[in-house]
This record gives C-alpha cells, sequence and structure tokens, in this order.
C-alpha cells in the first residue's frame, strides 16, 4: 500500500473515509440537502460548458423496486431513500440543433449526428457529475453507492425510463444516511500510477499483486477449483452471467447511439 498522504485537511479526511453504504437509516433526506448535493453535481467541470447529461431523481417507489430488479436483484436499491440516474445525454443538444435551424447554416455540414467521441464526452461529464454529488452527500453525513448494473437490459432501460436514442446511463446512484458506517475496505494500490507512460507488470510484479489482493480480501474459494483473489475475480465477475449480458447491453446503446431509428422531436 502507498503511504498516507504528507498532508491533509477536512477534504482529504472525508475522501480517505468515503466507503460505499448499502444500508440505509430509514431518515429521509431533507429538501436542502438534495438541492445541495444537486447543485455540487452541476458545480463540476463540463466540456465546453455543455453540461452533456441529465439527472434523473427516481422517486417513484414502484420505479425504484422495478430498478432494484433489473440492476441485478439488489433490494437495497428499493429501500434507499433518495436515488439519482446520471444520464450521458447529447439528445438535448440534437434537439436544440434543430429547434435553433443549426442545418441550415451556409458553410456548415448539415444532418450529421453524435458519435462515440460525443458519448464518451458526455459520459464524461456525466460522471464527474456524480462524483461531485457523492463528495457532497458525503460532507453532510450521507453514504451513496454506485450502480452500474444500470448499463445491463439496455432495451427494458430504455422503455422504462423514457431514454431516447442519443442518452446513455453513465451511472446510478443510492443516497442515504448509513444505517451503520461501514468499514473502509482495503485498496491495492502498488503499481496503479505510473510516471509518463503506461509499464505493463512483470511476471515477478503480477505475482506480488496476487499475493497482496490475496493478503487484503482473502484466499477466496467460490467455486470448486478456484484458488486465489484473482481466479475468483475470474470466474465470479468477469466470466459471470451479469458481465456477459453487460458487455450485450453496452453493445446494444452503441448500435443504437450510431444506427437506431428518429429520435422524434420534442413535444411543442
Amino acid at each position: 500500500m502507498t503511504d498516507e498522504p504528507g498532508v491533509s485537511n477536512d477534504v482529504l479526511r472525508l475522501l480517505g473515509a468515503r466507503c460505499s453504504t448499502r444500508a440505509y437509516a430509514k431518515t429521509p433526506l431533507t429538501a436542502d440537502e438534495k438541492q445541495a448535493i444537486l447543485h455540487a453535481a452541476m458545480r463540476a467541470p463540463t466540456a465546453g460548458n455543455l453540461m452533456l447529461y441529465s439527472i434523473l431523481e427516481i422517486e417513484d417507489q414502484a420505479l425504484k423496486d422495478r430498478l432494484a430488479v433489473t440492476c441485478d436483484d439488489q433490494p437495497f436499491i428499493a429501500r434507499a431513500p433518495w436515488v439519482l440516474l446520471f444520464v450521458a445525454d447529447f439528445q438535448k443538444w440534437m434537439d436544440l440543433f434543430a429547434a435553433c435551424g443549426c442545418d441550415d447554416l451556409p458553410g456548415v455540414p448539415a444532418g450529421v449526428t453524435p458519435g462515440l467521441g460525443d458519448l464518451v464526452m458526455a459520459c464524461n461529464d456525466a460522471l464527474i457529475a456524480a462524483q461531485n454529488a457523492v463528495v457532497a452527500a458525503e460532507s453532510l453525513g450521507i453514504g451513496s453507492c454506485y450502480i452500474g448494473d444500470i448499463m445491463e437490459r439496455g432495451e427494458e432501460h430504455a422503455e422504462l425510463l423514457h431514454l431516447p436514442r442519443w442518452t446513455f446511463p453513465a451511472a446510478m446512484l443510492c443516497f442515504g444516511r448509513p444505517k451503520t458506517r461501514p468499514h473502509r475496505s482495503a485498496r491495492y494500490e502498488h503499481h496503479v500510477v505510473h510516471k509518463n507512460v503506461y509499464r505493463r507488470l512483470t511476471l515477478a510484479e503480477l505475482a506480488g499483486v496476487s499475493s497482496e489482493l490475496d493478503a487484503l480480501h482473502g484466499v477466496r474459494e467460490s467455486r470448486e477449483g478456484v484458488r486465489g483473489c484473482v481466479q475468483d475475480v475470474y470466474a465470479r465477475k468477469f466470466t459471470a452471467d451479469f458481465s456477459v449480458e453487460m458487455n450485450r447491453s453496452v453493445a446494444w446503446w452503441l448500435e443504437r447511439w450510431l444506427h437506431g431509428g428518429p429520435a422524434g422531436a420534442p413535444e411543442d
């Protein structure tokens, strides 16, 4: 593990202690707390100040109940006092371009649609805003947990959340006051920081990483023949059904972004 930083302040201590929270007290967040968290999210850095994201507040209990099932059967999602979905959103700019007659500009190509670079940029915007929300919530004593499974079951989530063509659910976050304060898990940190260029680890270094992971997380034997943390991650996560579905679904989102039908005009 890397040494603790030689300087510290309240923000650094907060970041150092932060961990995912999945068990929440029943106390709801106040309107002022929600507004403060949303304000912090929208103060995040954004490409060209375009704010290429939208934030969905998931308040309907039936919708939260459904998402708890579709996001890999995680019941705590339904019990979270507050759920936010950060959507990478180029649709609103496509609608703005159309509404403002951008296709009629002289000397400018018409009919241009967002590419994968635009999608990645919008995902960057959405995720930076999401992390600002996490830090703001933590400063108020409110825990959070990222839900990456919102990328799965793309067809169902697109319909369920009315997500048009040029959108992508970058991250969902559950918020609530911790029922019990979870312990911060140890992190593998060796060889994470590279100098100037990327460097692949040697076999000796990889063996050291494997041993360090075993020491941090225990020598898991999740199924017959599995030995050690790395093999456990491969068998239990990387090759698992949910991982296969995530990759299938993300391919569906990308195909829709690039080649889907017309997004449709907004209502008057």
